[in-house]
């Protein structure tokens, strides 16, 4: 009986308060495992990288890699912070310094249909029994993001139906790296019970034993830096007869690393002072932020869309805008305090009908809005805060107007947003009813420290 330990993380999402235990562990247990004569695999299951994290926004990623190397993983796969946070320069050079393999079996660069060089399709494991194990990765296909940065990614079915074909008979188990989310993870399960492990992530989903679907062992490990899973497998005559699954609390099971709040820090100090050092403009006036109120900052940035999308009008709410930004030089780092957010800017256009439509219901929502919390779907602020216009007016007696002139119901408007508007529940005629455009490559803070730098260059 050949025994296999495989330790997984996922979603760190650049949350490092746990990484220095988190690598010191990894480390530890690679050498125990091979002290004992014993396989042990690590993996890392994507969206290790966050640009909510200043070493992130700054080095493109690049830094997280580095850290990554200090846990000595066999291999990791990407999760669409990686792969759609980047443009495709950025993910090009992301795992330049990366002393492990990238597994990547879904996805293609559209100019020369063939997978990035930086990844692998599939690894296959030989262990010293000498069964085969087939490790290969599936990342979520965000067509709509994926295509305007020059990818092709594919139905994760599609893939893993061709991979399992295209290795039969030469592997002998399945591992699936899979950045596709729980529910993705147990209808897979379901059709392909060749699959033996299906290690989850996406969906921050924390199965402390593990989960069977059919034959196939579901693993997860929550979210943050939380958690380290571990897998033990059993293999006799080749073949996979029992696996189990269990999750380490890091805060609780992993002793403390020396001087561990020194170097988290440290982390974060070295990401805002390489961010400081990227000087791009100098505004005359303080930008307010308050979400009570439509400030300064807002309108710049209604301005800034407007610019960026070729367009008359734009909507924005004020919580976007999370501090202000003092007046004199503006550097990177200013920006990404202020718009930590991986959002980009959306363009749709709607008849004049659905503009009133869509004005009305922005306008009765707008008191429930205006204080009301919001977490996730890549906001990082706290509240929504106040619905603002640019081009668009709403009269003492509820008329709306477009750039102050009544509106046609048949003729067509483009405006200028967020996508973060097509994933909340409010404005559902943004995604149901209009003609939208998500504007690649850059974030919101991006478009709007270009605009400033047009507008207030560097003196």
């Amino acid at each position: 009986m050949e025994k296999i330990s495989i330790y997984h993380t996922n979603d760190i999402h650049s949350h490092l308060m746990n990484w220095p235990r988190t690598a010191k562990f990894l480390r530890d247990v690679r050498s125990f495992h091979e002290n004992q004569k014993e396989e042990v695999l690590i993996f890392d299951i994507g969206d290790a990288c966050d640009r909510v994290h200043p070493l992130t926004e700054a080095t493109n990623g690049q830094a997280i890699i580095r850290l990554l190397n200090d846990a000595h993983y066999d291999a990791v796969t990407i999760g669409n912070n990686e792969g759609i946070g980047s443009t495709k320069y950025q993910l090009n050079q992301l795992y330049n310094d990366a002393d492990f393999k990238i597994i990547l079996s879904n996805l293609t660069d559209k100019d020369t249909n063939a997978l990035p060089n930086w990844a692998v399709p599939i690894k296959i494991y030989k262990t010293s029994s000498g069964s085969k194990l087939g490790i290969f990765a599936c990342t979520i296909p965000l067509t709509v993001s994926y295509d305007p940065l020059g990818w092709n990614v594919e139905d994760p079915f599609k893939t893993i139906e061709r991979i399992l074909e295209q290795y039969q008979g030469i592997v002998d188990n399945w591992i699936l790296l899979s950045h596709l989310g729980i529910d993705y993870d147990r209808k897979i399960a379901e059709k392909f019970p060749e699959l033996n492990v299906i290690i989850g992530a996406h969906t921050h989903h924390l199965l402390p034993e593990g989960e069977y679907v059919n034959s196939s062992l579901l693993a997860g490990a929550g979210k943050f830096g939380e958690y380290i899973g571990q897998i033990n497998i059993e293999i006799e005559n080749q073949k996979i007869v029992k696996a189990s699954a269990e999750v380490i609390d890091i805060e609780k099971a992993i002793k403390p690393v020396k001087d561990e709040n020194i170097l988290v820090h440290q982390y974060t100090q070295l990401g805002h002072e390489l961010l400081q050092e990227q000087k791009i403009a100098d505004i005359p006036d303080t930008l307010e932020a308050d979400w009570k109120q439509c400030t300064n900052f807002v309108n710049i940035g209604l301005d800034a869309l407007c610019n960026y999308a070729e367009t008359d009008a734009a909507i924005l709410n004020s919580g976007l805008f999370l501090q202000p930004i003092i007046e004199g030089s503006v550097t990177n780092d200013d920006l990404h305090r202020a718009l930590p957010h991986p959002m980009r800017v959306l363009k749709y256009t709607v008849t004049g009908k659905q503009l009133k439509e869509l004005i009305y219901s922005m306008e009765t929502q707008r008191a429930r809005l205006e204080p009301l919390p919001i977490k996730g779907l890549g906001f990082r602020g706290k509240i929504f805060g106040k619905i603002c216009y640019k081009g668009i007016q709403v009269t003492e007696n509820q008329e709306i107007k477009f750039n102050g002139k009544s509106i046609r119901e048949e003729a067509d408007y483009t405006i200028a947003s967020i996508d973060h508007y097509l994933f909340v529940p409010f404005f559902p005629i943004i995604g149901e009813k209009s003609d939208y455009q998500v504007l690649f490559p850059h974030f919101l803070r991006v478009v709007i420290g270009n605009y400033l730098q047009k507008q207030y260059p560097i003196k």
